[in-house]
């Protein structure tokens, strides 16, 4: 098997030393080719290459679920296409690595590494549908390019917090979940738009969903995790379905401690519930916009500001090795 192995060298979780015996150890089952990202996109071009070439038959990606993003888009530049596109195996790498354990792998780099030696071993794999948002057309955000992404995406609150890390840690703070905690507080304290929601969801053949406040847009379960603890915004989200919408009316001060504490007691059969939540489950286009400019995330990665963003669960889309 011919591989291509995409390390960032900023996971956080994963030192030197331990990237080189995952390197030593794929490459004892496999014809491997090592790159280590030297730049913000750069894994995204790599996917792009492998996609293009005839040689690849698998892309690994050794990073958090911001490298897998990058893979992942690269990956599926023309569009899916099981039959000829390489497969996709990942090693977690990063703070939270929601993809990866929502496959079922170990949150441990070398622990994942075994498994997916072994899933090679015994030809396991499985196919994975994926989430696509573009630009609304006839929107100002028409323009914008269409992205993939693997387990989730945000427009508005969740967003904002999102964006909110990403300058702490432009500022050299570490990615905790103590610094997510206190970053969810300030975009709380200054969140314009809480009390009435700017969002609204168009889905075709329903009715529109107006006043949304917050949204979460789920391709699998969980949503994220807090440490260890897993968070379902919408529990019933699989890899093989289409997507769910979690939406909030409201982000009042007792209406953010009330599903505050749904998020740390959910579960995969129970998730937010309540008269100002919305929470739709396999849907396959649908259209968020906004009266004004509100963040934009997609896998954990802060994306700027859209006022309109046209959704798809694409079933099917990519093969990963688990």
């Amino acid at each position: 098997m011919r591989a291509l192995l995409v390390v960032n060298p900023a996971a956080t979780t994963t030192s030197a030393r331990t990237r080189d015996v995952l390197i030593h150890a794929l490459a004892s089952e496999m014809k491997l080719e090592a790159v280590t990202t030297e730049y913000r996109g750069h894994a995204r071009d790599l996917g792009r290459q492998a996609a293009d070439s005839s040689e690849i038959d698998l892309v690994v990606a050794l990073g958090g679920d911001g490298t897998v993003n990058e893979v992942v888009n690269g990956l599926l530049h023309n569009g899916p296409d099981l039959d000829n596109l390489p497969s996709l195996a990942v090693v977690p790498g990063g703070s939270t690595n929601v993809f990866a354990r929502a496959l079922g792998l170990p949150n441990d780099a070398v622990e994942a590494t075994g498994a997916i030696l072994d899933a090679l071993a015994n030809r396991t794999e499985r196919t994975v549908g994926l989430g696509l948002a573009a630009g609304t057309p006839g929107t100002e955000d028409e323009s914008v390019p269409k992205r993939w992404f693997t387990f989730c995406a945000g427009l508005g609150f969740d967003a904002g917090v999102v964006g909110r890390v990403e300058q702490q840690r432009e500022r050299g703070k570490r990615s905790t979940h103590a610094l997510y905690v206190r970053q969810v507080v300030r975009q709380f304290l200054e969140e314009p738009h809480r009390r009435h929601g700017a969002m609204t969801l168009e889905t075709p053949g329903q009715e529109p969903v107006t006043g949304l406040a917050l949204s979460i847009i789920s391709n699998t379960a969980p949503w994220t995790y807090l440490g260890n603890r897993p968070m379902y915004a919408s529990p019933k989200a699989t890899f093989d379905t289409g997507l769910d919408v979690l939406g909030l009316k409201r982000l009042s001060t007792s209406a953010v401690a009330r599903y505050g504490t749904q998020l740390l007691t959910s579960s995969p059969e129970k998730g937010p519930s309540g008269k100002h939540a919305v929470s739709l489950h396999d849907l396959t286009d649908f259209t968020l916009h906004s009266k004004v400019p509100l963040p934009f995330q997609m896998d954990g990665d802060h994306l700027g500001v859209r006022t309109s963003v046209t959704f798809t669960g694409v079933r099917r889309a990519l093969r990963v090795i688990v």
